[in-house]
């Protein structure tokens, strides 16, 4: 059953690096070399045109299409929306004596592409060999840019190494892109003009009409421009360029974009035209060497206070910067009415829906390194909050019901086992409000938006939960967990237990709304008409709340009749039948105690701190070979899990796979995009795995181990408005403030105040973690 390293790559502390071209591999290297800046994001897809195989994928977050869905029974949903493939910017042909480059059909040597994770650029080139025997050296190079989030930008370098003449290049913008997923393209041109150096074009999707303005400008620089004309298209607007190039001369054709993504229904087209062209005009003269030159200086803050450095272990040094550096490219927290999709701006799998681990995965990478980033994804939560509503009452329930699977905050999730089963969203929301009011201490956010929507959600568990008739306890019935191999059972233990923090938390809020927020208090009961006897209620539900354990096994059983379902060795399965999904009957899943992901144990690392050692070790002991790890989820909690209780030879396998996930494509899936949160569960794993921080207990807590084949590490986390620093090897830990003011910090079951100074601890023995 264990799944194999695709390793191909070259290992690189500061980049990613592909020596020679693999057709075989390009979807892959399209996915690990796409580029983003939250707003917008571009595979790794070869600009000039690529007749084999690949998926040109230009992507704009929270830009979708609607597609209708035939729901037979109330409850059931009727569309669902996804993020839409777009214009690509990036448009371009290279021609010389009507040979057309294309990395499929031409003749070719030298290629080399580069991820740089401290210049946020993509540099690729080769030499092109020509069927008449000239050869031309062509590199590309492209950056989506962080400062400026509507831009983009490309340079093509020209040199010829054998001959000079004219070399033909065509850039433009084609809105001609086929959404892959959907068989189709979307994008209608309803305005096109020339501008200055370049062009614009307004597109609008077929069925929702939201509109995306796309202009460009073009510079070049070396060799004589012999003519240049313009390119008018259905989907295309371009500028052909007829260049004279000297042997041995280099020639730079720059262009610089601008993209501009609306999806208000209100605004006229005309409008909207004039808003883009309005940002042109914010972004009129600045140069390709400008935007690279910024991108640079923004990323080197970025490397200053979220680096993770490894001595020992270049390959996991590699990957753990590549995770920091998606993570940052797909959110950074500029506009709040984004969400991150589970596969970020790289693919078109899981339609770009964001799903639950976006608070339970993702929200405290940006707690520890962005806060804004981590309010900006709350935000999107409460401006959903009347979708969520909606939904609810489309369930037969009250208050809010935050969707599954959603681009908008609307359900988008075809399976009715996911969308009306799955109920844990809400309780991961108000999650993260409760770890975000720990970490940052944003009242002012929590007693204005945050009650509201935990009062909303509060009333969705307690309409949607029942009694039971032989218990007398309260909980769910007819869900699906975590772990998304067990199908319509009762209490789910995740599940209950979530719900029943919740209830308590909401009213710990309300409480504490009474004696420091009385006024905010009462505008949120007046605006959700909240009753004394509701809070009443939920202190009863959460008395009530049946939650299966076992005391004399000190087991935690996963729903009602769990610990009876037949048993399967998973290790018994053969390789070939993975993923399961596509190889068993659907209803063959459902029927063993195997789970896909964690489920206990989730919640076990949520609530880390209320759980003794003995029973995080039983519970692991028996959920663990049970898992069957289908989702890119679950190695990261049980490598943390792991290191907790001493497998520590067990927790540094789990974390190669994690943090290498995409790298090394070890799912075999990374040509459909990246595993966004799983890579956020990568730098828990090292942060929470062997820097053993917990944010759930009385205060912040570390207690950091360290694999023996690492000579030292170190991570930075933001904590209370400082930067702290923890820097571990095989002896000693030592923890400073390296910005802003001392914080108090519990290192090993001690409390301590933490300085500019620092302090330094012995490792213990026993937190040196084998590795093979």
């Amino acid at each position: 059953m264990a799944k194999i390293a695709d390793k191909y790559l070259q290992v690189d502390p500061w980049s990613v690096v592909e020596e020679g071209f693999d057709p075989e591999r390009n979807r892959v290297s399209e996915s690990i070399f796409a580029l983003g800046n939250e707003y917008m994001g571009v595979r790794g897809y070869p600009e000039e045109g690529y007749s084999g195989d690949t998926l040109l994928g230009s992507y704009f977050n929270g830009l979708y299409e609607e597609m209708p869905v035939q729901g037979h029974y109330r409850g059931t949903i009727r569309s669902l929306r996804f993020m839409v493939n777009a214009v690509d910017w990036l448009y371009t042909r290279i021609t010389v004596d009507g040979e057309q480059l294309d990395l499929a059909q031409s003749r070719f040597s030298g290629f080399r592409r580069v991820l740089d994770f401290r210049k946020g650029t993509v540099h690729r080139e080769l030499v092109w060999h020509l069927n008449d025997g000239k050869e031309l050296k062509v590199t590309f190079e492209r950056l989506v840019s962080m400062k400026r989030s509507h831009v983009g930008g490309q340079r093509i370098t020209l040199t010829p190494l054998n001959f000079s003449g004219t070399v033909q290049v065509r850039s433009g913008l084609d809105f001609a892109t086929l959404h892959e997923d959907q068989g189709r393209r979307f994008w209608a041109v309803i305005r096109q003009e020339r501008t200055l150096n370049g062009a614009a074009m307004l597109g609008k999707t077929a069925n929702t009409g939201n509109r995306l303005l796309s202009a460009y400008t073009l510079q070049v620089e070396g060799g004589i421009v012999l003519g240049s004309e313009p390119v008018e298209q259905e989907h295309l607007a371009g500028t052909d360029l007829t260049l004279h190039v000297e042997l041995g001369q280099t020639t730079i054709v720059d262009k610089v974009a601008v993209n501009a993504a609306n999806v208000s229904a209100e605004e006229s087209d005309s409008a909207v035209w004039d808003q883009g062209m309005a940002l042109l005009g914010q972004s009129d003269g600045i140069s390709y060497d400008e935007l690279r030159l910024e991108q640079a200086a923004y990323w080197e803050e970025i490397w200053r206070t979220s680096d993770i450095r490894i001595e020992g272990d270049p390959e996991n040094q590699q990957g753990i910067r590549f995770c920091i550096f998606q993570m940052y490219q797909t959110y950074h927290g500029d506009n709040p009415g984004f969400n991150i999709g589970a596969k970020g701006l790289t693919g078109e799998a899981y339609r770009g829906l964001a799903f639950w681990d976006t608070e339970t995965y993702c929200l405290p990478f940006y707690l520890f390194n962005n806060p804004k980033a981590a309010k900006s994804l709350l935000e999107f939560r409460y401006r959903s909050l009347d979708h969520a509503m909606e939904r609810a009452r489309e369930v037969d329930c009250e208050g809010a019901f935050y969707p599954i699977a959603t681009i908008d905050g609307t359900e988008s999730c075809d399976l009715w086992q996911h969308s009306n089963l799955q109920l844990h969203v809400g309780t991961a929301v108000a999650h993260g409000l409760w770890h975000y009011d720990r970490i940052v201490g944003d009242k002012p956010f929590l007693y204005e938006k945050g009650i509201e929507m935990l009062i909303q959600i509060s009333r969705f568990y307690a309409t949607r939960g029942q009694w039971g008739q032989k218990s007398g306890q309260y909980g769910y019935f007819g869900v699906m967990g975590p772990d998304e191999f067990q199908l319509m059972v009762n209490n789910n233990c995740y599940i209950n237990l979530m719900a029943k923090k919740l209830f308590e938390y909401t009213r710990s809020v309300v409480e504490e709304m009474k004696a420091a927020a009385p006024q905010e208090l009462e505008a949120v009961t007046a605006k959700t008409g909240l009753r004394e006897e509701e809070l009443d209620n939920w202190a009863h539900l959460a008395a009530n709340m049946k939650i299966l354990y076992d005391e004399e096994t000190g087991l935690y059983e996963e729903h009602d009749g769990f610990f009876d379902m037949p048993h399967i060795d998973i290790h018994s399965i053969p390789v070939t039948e993975f993923p399961l999904y596509s190889h068993w009957s659907y209803d063959r899943l459902y029927r063993y105690d195997m789970i896909k992901q964690p489920d206990v144990l989730m919640f076990m690392f949520l609530y880390n701190s209320e759980y003794s050692p003995e029973a995080k070790r039983a519970n692991y002991e028996y959920y663990e070979p049970r898992c069957i790890h289908e989702s890119s989820l679950s190695p990261s909690i049980h490598s943390i899990l792991a290191a907790e209780i001493g497998r520590r030879e067990e927790a540094y396998n789990f974390f190669e796979f994690a943090t290498r996930l995409d790298l090394d494509n070890y799912n075999r899936n990374t040509r459909e995009g990246l595993h966004t949160t799983s890579i956020a569960a990568a730098w828990m794993n090292i942060v929470y795995g062997f820097g053993g921080m917990r944010s759930d207990g009385d205060g912040l807590a570390l207690a950091p181990s360290i694999p023996q084949a690492w000579d030292e590490y170190s991570f930075n986390m933001t904590y209370q408005g400082s930067v702290v620093e923890v820097k571990v090897d095989q002896r000693q830990v030592h923890v400073r403030v390296t910005e802003g003011d001392s914080v108090r910090i519990q290192v090993y079951g001690e409390t301590t105040e933490i300085t500019n100074a620092g302090i330094q601890l012995p490792v213990p023995a026993a937190a040196v973690t084998a590795a093979e």
